[in-house]
């Protein structure tokens, strides 16, 4: 078992050399210090189990702002006072700071020793109870992002990689495309998921109010102002702060906000005293921020101080291989909030959000989908749920036909199907066509929601390596790069779907309507994408 270490500071030597022998022969490790200078530097170089502090110190730093400084660098540390000044107010001011016991000299030392037995072990429950909610908070948002795409995977993994480091992330993508759900995965994957998650919109707030918001402000700041306001950076100290929509920010906060980042510091809006904080920053924005830069409106300074790592999000458009998938965790989650029982997706439905160019993304697939369940009177979603939302506003771009048009075209589509059937079979086989291989799309041939989500998959990537490939005119290497994949990733993608003797083909046959995926209102068991939430 680890040997705990003290750190004793006490201007009387008589009284630290007194406590560290005591403590020695009860076998704890311990360092003493006569001020709080001595005590800091030996804070810095040393892991301090508990401190014992004298709330009069000598020098300019008194106990009490020691107890602070200590508390600011480790929020977990426990730390005794002992004082022969002991008063209400003292104590009060020691407690209100972090301090666990107050006590008066002289002192018990059998006292002494059965408090610091009792605050190590709150502190060890606090460190064991931190590292269980942060593999907690892990598994859960790892579970957070839905996704098939390999963009999307190749985004995570970047993000795996710096996801314990200091360095600022800035997350770019249209509105709607789960830039906040990235945000939260890159705090609570990593190693301040057991401090704060702060986020504000910076597009929501007028420049003065931003302002108060991210510094805080003293008393009689400004009108109104009437008592002390803690600001975000204060606030996410320890932690992360999420910027969103950083685009918008004004020129003038723009320079404060760097000059944060530069010194880690900062000061409340009416007063004087430099505030230091430990923060990450992750910042978004829906703006293209190069054409910012370009027209002077963003400064390039701060962008290069934001940007350490830089991700930009694809639009729901480019990864329809993962509406199935977000489909069924989005009816599930409402299904299950609004106790139905949601056994099937009409054929029509599917295939208009497969073909859906979907301009609000996923907080409008997450919508859409909320509206459906809600108004779906029977057990399958039908048509007629959903033709209030997509399909009716200007995201309508790429499908010419109407939901009832599509309606029609699925039902010609479901019969032809059915006429290829073998009159013995009565259905279709199960296992269906080869995904990988087939040019195109029959839904209708499975049978699951996981089965049509894995083909689903399989279609959409197939098709993007051939379109590219055609684009590329059969340079491999510029369409590993329009891909974003190695050159011997794409070799094995077109192996995989038999395209390295062919070539890609053109007038690949669109996505067939015809398929009937269930869909359970509880959770999914066996093999599943990666994720399970909202992005």
């Amino acid at each position: 078992m680890k040997t705990a270490t003290i750190l004793i500071v006490d201007d009387e030597e008589g009284i630290r050399h007194g406590l560290s022998r005591f403590f020695e022969r009860e076998g704890y490790a311990v360092e003493s210090a006569e001020d709080a200078v001595h005590a800091e530097t030996i804070f810095e170089s040393r892991k301090i189990d508990i401190a014992i502090l004298d709330l009069r110190l000598k020098g300019p730093v008194s106990g009490l702002d020691l107890l602070v400084r200590l508390k600011r660098e480790d929020s977990d540390l426990p730390v005794i006072i002992i004082t022969g000044y002991g008063s209400i107010e003292s104590a009060i001011g020691a407690m209100k700071h972090g301090a666990l016991d107050y006590i008066l000299k002289p002192v018990d030392n059998e006292a002494l020793l059965v408090l610091v037995r009792r605050n190590l072990e709150v502190a060890q429950l606090r460190r064991d109870n931190r590292y269980l909610k942060k593999e907690l908070y892990q598994k859960e948002y790892q579970r957070q992002i839905i996704t098939k795409t390999p963009a999307i995977l190749d985004i995570i993994a970047r993000l795996d990689s710096v996801k314990d480091s200091p360095a600022p992330v800035l997350v770019m993508g249209e509105s709607g495309a789960g830039k906040e759900v990235f945000a939260r995965y890159i705090h609570f994957t990593g190693n301040r998921s057991a401090g704060p998650f702060v986020s504000i919109n910076c597009a929501a707030l007028s420049e003065d109010l931003l302002l108060s918001e991210l510094f805080g402000h003293e008393k009689g700041a400004f009108t109104g102002a009437i008592e002390r306001k803690t600001g975000k950076f204060e606030l996410a100290h320890g932690g992360t702060l999420f910027l969103d929509e950083i685009g918008d920010m004004s020129p003038a906060i723009q320079a404060k906000l760097l000059r944060v980042l530069e010194e880690n510091s900062f000061e409340r809006v009416g007063g004087t005293k430099r505030i230091s904080v430990d923060i990450r920053i992750v910042a978004a924005t829906n703006h293209d921020l190069h054409e910012l830069l370009r027209t002077e409106k963003f400064r390039s300074d701060l962008y290069y101080r934001i940007a350490t790592v830089e991700i930009n999000l694809p639009p729901l458009r480019q990864r329809a291989q993962d509406i199935p998938y977000l489909a069924e965790f989005f009816i599930n989650l409402y299904a299950e909030r609004y106790h139905k029982r949601i056994d099937g997706i009409s054929p029509a439905v599917m295939q208009r959000w497969l073909s859906y160019e979907w301009p609000g993304n996923i907080r409008e697939l997450q919508n859409v989908i909320h509206q459906a369940v809600l108004l779906c009177t029977g057990n399958r979603i039908e048509i007629d749920t959903v033709l209030a939302g997509c399909g009716s506003g200007e995201g309508q771009r790429a499908p010419e036909n109407s939901f009832r048009e599509a309606r029609t075209a699925t039902e010609s589509s479901v019969r032809a199907t059915q006429s290829e059937v073998a009159p013995d079979q009565g259905v279709p086989h199960p296992a269906g066509p080869d995904p990988v291989r087939s040019a195109s799309f029959q839904p209708g041939r499975y049978t699951s929601l996981k089965e049509v989500a894995e083909a689903a998959a399989a279609f959409y990537e197939r098709q993007r390596i051939e379109s590219e490939f055609v684009l590329a005119k059969g340079n491999k290497s510029q369409t590993a790069r329009a891909l974003g994949i190695t050159r011997k990733t794409l070799m094995e993608k077109m192996r995989k779907y038999s395209l390295m003797q062919s070539g890609p083909k053109e007038g690949t046959a669109p996505p067939s309507p015809a398929y009937e995926p269930k869909v359970i209102a509880r959770p999914r068991k066996g093999a599943e994408p990666r994720g399970g939430s909202t992005c």
